[in-house]
């Protein structure tokens, strides 16, 4: 968990296509595979398009986990062609590239507000204090979330994306059920009062649109504040663990902030939070001499985030800094590409950017320790001492 990568490595070398028992999952290994595999409309995020569970070899799910699965199958991310096309298509509204960089300012405002306090009370956890707070406040913003709610948005995000997990345990799947439920209920409302007096916000956008139904507007918000911040925090934790590792590198970047932009697309690629994705094989498929059947269909595609074809050394992190291209797929690929990347961007340039302009001092205190999650990869926590 704490280092996977070596495995990464040899399953590159020795078995780019590899069956996994435990899960009943392929394993796909190697950058040209698995960015190729994300494009391929071969496989898919959901089967149930063109199959029941039944249908597919695959047993019902239980009962308990409908509320779930309503609220997740209502959003873009867990549908494919053609629901997928119109959710996006609507969405897609409130994520043009002017509408997104007009909210660098405000964002920038929130990380500088966020890091002088850090840095006033000498530091502490900047997970919880920095790298939370800032996409939490931003996506809430645009949802139009009222202020003494936010505090519902995280551990709602955290619930649900639990059962994201391989083979979640009985108490994560009820806890992601009850998640999505309350955060269901929440939401209609919201949504109900926004109809009645729209706001200048996103949930009052949606509201308005009679093409999409009130599950539809629920699994889309649901969805934005769970991509829109649950990468982010675990890159702003990751990243800043990887540059402690490797204080030469944290050097070489205060040093020249013009790397800020490929430090950060570099950081994203090394330790990524987002370890694995899932594809279901919808038609037959070869990938290095190994046959998935769509006849069987219970051939599983998951793809190793890290998967990049440059070398990579585990003390160099920012090897690739100097140049402009790093094709990385921390952001998927093909028609689940993040609609949400160039915020993600933003958000990352102006937090590292804030903390590296304002605290003079960043020492460690102590070894962080890895969640249990490794679908969503992160730290429990990043202790540090901060001086302006």
């Amino acid at each position: 968990m704490a280092y996977p990568y070596r495995v990464y490595d040899e399953l590159r070398r020795e078995a780019p296509v590899s069956y996994f028992e435990p899960t009943g999952q392929w394993l796909i290994a190697r950058h040209a595979d698995v960015n190729a595999l994300l494009r391929d409309r071969r496989l898919g995020r959901s089967y149930l398009h063109v199959a029941t569970h039944e249908e597919f070899g695959r047993p019902p799910e239980p009962e308990f986990q409908e509320p779930f699965w309503r609220v997740i199958r209502a959003g873009m991310l867990d549908v494919e062609p053609p629901v997928h096309t119109r959710l996006r298509r609507l969405v897609s509204r409130a994520f043009t590239p002017r509408m997104v960089e007009s909210l660098r300012p405000r964002v920038r405002a929130i990380a500088g507000s966020l890091v002088d306090a850090f840095v006033e009370k000498g530091g502490g956890d900047l997970i919880a204090e920095v790298a939370e707070p800032l996409p939490v406040t931003v996506i809430a913003e645009m949802l139009g979330i009222p202020d003494q709610d936010r505090h519902l948005l995280r551990p709602w995000s955290a619930d649900i994306c639990g059962m994201y997990e391989l083979n979640p345990s009985p108490e994560a799947q009820h806890t992601a059920v009850r998640a999505a439920s309350e955060f269901s209920g929440y939401l209609k409302t919201l949504a109900a009062q926004r109809r009645r007096s729209p706001g200048d916000d996103l949930v009052s956008a949606l509201a308005q649109i009679d093409e999409l139904t009130e599950d539809e507007l629920v699994g889309t918000c649901v969805l934005l504040l769970n991509a829109g911040h649950e990468a982010t925090v675990n890159v702003t934790g990751n990243g800043w663990w990887s540059l402690f590792r490797n204080p030469g590198e944290l050097d070489r970047l205060r040093a020249d902030r013009s790397l800020l932009p490929t430090a950060v697309e570099e950081l994203m690629r090394w330790d990524t939070p987002l370890q694995m994705f899932e594809r279901w094989v919808l038609e037959d498929i070869e990938v290095h001499g190994t046959c998935g059947s769509r006849a069987a269909r219970r051939w599983r595609c998951c793809s190793a985030r890290r998967t990049g074809t440059r070398p990579c050394s585990p003390t160099r992190t920012g090897s690739t800094w100097a140049g402009p291209d790093n094709p990385h797929i921390s952001f998927g690929a093909g028609i689940h590409f993040c609609l949400g990347a160039p915020l993600a961007r933003i958000e990352l340039m102006e937090s590292f950017g804030a903390l590296l302009d304002r605290a003079a001092t960043l020492e460690l205190r102590h070894e962080p320790s890895w969640k249990p999650g490794y679908v969503i990869r992160g730290l429990h926590a990043l202790e540090l001492t901060a001086t302006a």
